[in-house]
Parts: structure tokens; sequence; C-alpha cells
């Protein structure tokens, strides 16, 4: 990268530009702890991502849903594209509700740096959703760079976010698992 003599001079701008028209079509990048990842996007993926946006859309409108978007977070070189962010209202860019989808090559990113970055930020409602296993993973209650309440169900068991700033249910009677032994589509 022309302009940097060492990881102290690099910024998220110019590794996400560096990596502009490098990404071949069907996969994610996200820069998680100053490292690059890509990821391939499967169509189970994407099943359980429109999923929870169209779950969403009752309570957001357009607007104030993302996907697969860059948004920046607390830590170094943390810049990431989460599967699904709701914005809270008023100015800025500020997540009230993240989801992520787990994809086998970057699963810890989603279980370690990016929780914790999440916490950091102060996201009151951070979702992993696993459909290797079958089990949704519920994060709430940042404090102090930490999730403070946790609970885990199976698909089928309904994620009850009515007493959260997201307030409604989101069914996951209907999202698809990866078969064991098949590819990972």
């Amino acid at each position: 990268m022309t302009g940097t003599t060492d990881r102290g001079s690099l910024t998220l701008d110019a590794m996400f530009a560096w990596l502009e028209g490098m990404v071949p079509e069907g996969y994610k990048s996200e820069i998680v702890g100053g490292h690059i990842f890509l990821t391939p996007q499967r169509d189970t993926h994407w099943d359980i991502t429109i999923g929870i946006l169209e779950q969403l859309r009752p309570r957001y409108p357009l607007q104030r849903l993302l996907s697969d978007v860059r948004m920046d977070y607390p830590g170094h070189l943390n810049g990431f594209a989460s599967d699904v962010v709701a914005l809270a209202e008023g100015p800025g860019r500020r997540a009230e509700f993240v989801a992520e989808v787990i994809s086998r090559e970057t699963s810890g990113n989603d279980y370690g740096p990016k929780k914790d970055a999440y916490a950091a930020a102060g996201v009151p409602v951070y979702l992993i959703v696993d459909p290797y296993t079958g089990v949704w993973h519920l994060h709430t209650l940042p404090h102090r760079g930490a999730y403070h309440g946790y609970v885990r169900f199976g698909f089928g068991t309904v994620i009850d976010l009515t007493g959260t700033d997201v307030g409604l249910v989101i069914g996951t009677g209907g999202f698809p698992r990866y078969v064991t032994g098949a590819s990972a589509s």
C-alpha cells in the first residue's frame, strides 16, 4: 500500500480503498482488528439475513436497515460489514441492533472481537445466528465494553426483543440450516 510505512499509519479508509476492485464477486470483505477477511456469501446465509431484515421492517424504515454495509467500530482498525444492522433514530449512524449469521471461516470473529467491539460501541442488542448448529445467541446489556445479558436457544424458538430498544419478536422457525456433509450453499 503506497503511502504507508508502518502499522501505525494504516487507516480503514486506506485498507478498504486497497481492497476495492480486488474482492471477487460473491465475497464480503471486512477488517477486524486490522486483519482482512473475505467471506463467501452463501444461499443459507442470505436466507437467514433476509429473514431477519423482513421481520425488522414493521419497526424500522428501509433507510435505517443495513446489510453488508461498512460501519467502523471501536478498537484497532475495525471496519465491519455486519449482516444486519438496525440504526437508532436521530442523527449519525448508531446501531441499536446487529445480527451476524456466522460463516465457518470467520465464526471466531463473530463470537470474539466483533462481539467485544459491538459491546464497546454500546450496541444494545447483538444476535449471532449459527446455521451449522441451528442455535441463536442473544447478547444484551452492554456495559464497560462487555455484554452482561446472554441467552441462547435453538431454531424454532422466538427471539423476544420486546424488552429492548428493538421492541419486537423475531421468529426463527424458518431459518435454514447447513446440512452436514453437503456443500455449504
